[in-house]
């Protein structure tokens, strides 16, 4: 245990830190005043703050009651429990003290026993507190581990639709605001029923995973933002970027997935695995509503299987020219 003894008579400190020792209460560092005190607690690190500060009422260079308003104040020694030490029968000194944050106090002359009890109780206040703040800091990293994961999917680790639904609003707006353009890709795995009838439904599962993971390695901006749509769709959320940058990630995606060549034994058009995506962009405006945009890089995702698989189209239902155009 860590005590802190403020008094500016250095006799009332050596009678309370022999008294403290004797009892078990070790570890009692003391300061001649609160100045002193405030020099040596702003320099002594979290973890060797004092667990219990005894401090006196009153002092040359300042009043105890300010000196406690004044720790109190301070986020860094909010949760020190502080016990005035004072030789006032006041009632107003001691309102005054409980009101500027005092959890305790003892009156001169120190009583050996009540000394000891009022320290004790201190110690044991200290220890709830901050076993309350390891169960808190605990309770906040577990209610962010599941706001994670109420936002992901949990097959593939992209965002869920539920996320993009949040994240499309969110943009929107920003986009309306700034006048920027904001592009959509609907992304779908080329015969992926058959990929699963002919493989089965745990490598079907990987295929998701390994396409999804192809797509974000094509992307190359922190806002560029993927989530599952739904079953082998994805959908692709592109802040600041107009059709002719979507039709470049677009292809960018296509790239990957050819460098991945996973194999297909059952696709019409490829020995792997392909993507067929709708392009569409806009420039939100205020007021609008966002979802003629999904429906529109949806319409142009079936505009593009229509067309054979393996296709970019926009959604101008025309198809994306290749990089080199």
């Amino acid at each position: 245990m860590r005590l802190l003894i403020i008094d500016d008579s250095e006799t009332s400190r050596l009678l309370l830190k022999t008294v403290l020792h004797a009892e078990g209460f070790g570890g009692a560092e003391d300061a001649e005043g609160f100045a002193a005190a405030l020099a040596l607690l702003d320099r002594t690190p979290e973890q060797e703050l004092p667990d219990v500060i005894l401090m006196d009422l009153e002092m040359p260079d300042a009043n105890g009651i300010d000196a406690t308003r004044q720790l109190k104040s301070k986020p860094r020694y909010t949760d020190i429990p502080v016990i005035m030490v004072t030789a006032s029968d006041r009632l107003e000194d001691l309102e005054g003290a409980f009101a500027a944050g005092a959890n305790d106090y003892i009156t001169k002359p120190v009583h050996r026993v009540e000394l000891c009890a009022r320290v004790g109780s201190a110690q044991r206040l200290k220890q709830e507190m901050d076993q309350r703040k390891i169960r808190e800091l605990e309770l906040e990293r577990m209610t962010r581990e599941l706001e994670a994961l109420s936002s992901l999917d949990g097959l593939t680790g992209v965002a869920n639709r539920r996320h993009f639904d949040s994240t499309l609003a969110q943009e929107w707006q920003r986009c309306a605001r700034d006048q920027a353009p904001l592009s959509l890709l609907m992304i779908d795995i080329d015969f992926f029923k058959r990929y699963n009838d002919a493989l089965g439904h745990l490598e079907g599962d990987k295929c998701l995973k390994a396409v999804a993971h192809a797509i974000q390695n094509a992307f190359r901006r922190p806002a560029d933002f993927l989530a599952r749509f739904g079953g082998e769709e994805f959908i692709a959320l592109l802040p600041d970027t107009d059709m002719e940058g979507g039709c470049r990630l677009a292809r960018a995606i296509q790239n990957q997935l050819a460098t991945l060549a996973m194999p297909h034994p059952d696709s019409s058009i490829s020995d792997h695995v392909t993507v067929s995506i709708g392009v569409a962009a806009t420039v939100p405006l205020p007021g609008a509503e966002s979802s003629p945009l999904v429906a529109a890089s949806d319409k142009a995702l079936y505009k593009a299987k229509k067309a054979g698989r393996d296709q970019i189209i926009n959604a101008e239902g025309q198809p994306c020219p290749p990089e080199s155009s």
